[in-house]
């Protein structure tokens, strides 16, 4: 006889993605389309043999630990996996992974509709309309600013950050700037954007779109100092992570008037802004 495996999945996810489950998996699943609280992902994943969890749900060592020793696997269902203690899971040699490579395309079409958005005032002007306050054009009514030939500044140019570029140089004839860890010198080939130091991009971009992991390194790497560095007509798009920009910083950046704009997918502390 198979034998079977129990799973325990902490939020609805789209059906085609339940079908690949092979016929051995039990899986019990949370049906409200809600956030399960940490005792909740707890007395859900105890004695499972696998959890499949979001980047919404934060699996720290209490829940690994409460989970059992049976154990053996933690998927994410995100590319990234910031919401997981990788080092508790390791230390138990639970693999953790996650879906890398599935939402490039679709990441990239968000950021530059936030960059579109943005420059063009579409957000602001829908509102405005839906208010009732157009009374006719005018000539600086909800005057926008101009997208194509500006300049890109594009910080991590991982797979995200490149399906943006080649949507602003081909669609827009952007100009392009990148920082990364690494030059990407098939990119430049194939492209024609250019490389850019951290600083040396953040005081020469018109936009700047956010396109980094959350690590050590990159928590809070757009804050106060960073925002006196941009143009003060420059805006920030962030697809990212929520915690790369210091949002308390972010604020008074904007108004300050340091900065034109913000567009943010992600925050912090979701779905607080802090």
């Amino acid at each position: 006889m198979e034998e079977k495996y129990k799973v325990f999945l902490t939020r609805k996810i789209p059906k085609a993605a339940l079908d690949l489950l092979p016929e051995n998996v039990e899986l019990t699943a949370n049906e409200e389309n809600r956030v399960l609280t940490k005792e909740e992902i707890i007395k859900g994943v105890k004695g499972k043999d696998g959890l499949i969890c979001l980047l919404t749900d934060k699996i720290d060592e209490e829940v690994i630990k409460e989970a059992g020793e049976q154990l053996k696997i933690i998927a994410n269902y995100a590319v990234g996996y910031n919401n997981i203690d990788v080092e508790a899971a390791t230390k138990r040699k639970i693999p953790v992974t996650n879906t890398p490579g599935v939402l490039t395309e679709t990441t990239a079409d968000l950021a530059f509709g936030l960059l579109m958005a943005i420059g063009r005032r579409i957000v602001e002007s829908d509102k405005f309309t839906r208010a009732g306050k157009f009374k006719g054009w005018g000539p600086l009514l909800q005057l926008g600013t101009d997208i194509y030939g500006k300049t890109l500044g594009i910080i991590g140019c991982g797979r995200i950050g490149s399906a943006v570029a080649r949507r602003a140089k081909k669609g827009f004839n952007m100009k392009v700037l990148y920082y990364n860890n690494k030059r990407n010198e098939k990119l430049e080939e194939e492209l024609g954007v250019e490389y850019a130091p951290f600083e040396e991009l953040l005081e020469k971009a018109d936009y700047i779109s956010l396109h980094v992991p959350l690590t050590e390194k990159t928590k809070y790497m757009i804050s106060e100092k960073e925002f006196k560095k941009m143009k003060k007509t420059a805006y920030l798009i962030n697809t990212s992570r929520g915690a790369v920009v210091n949002e308390k910083e972010l604020l008074k950046a904007l108004k300050r008037k340091e900065i034109a704009g913000a567009a943010l997918d992600v925050y912090e502390k979701e779905p607080e802004i802090t």
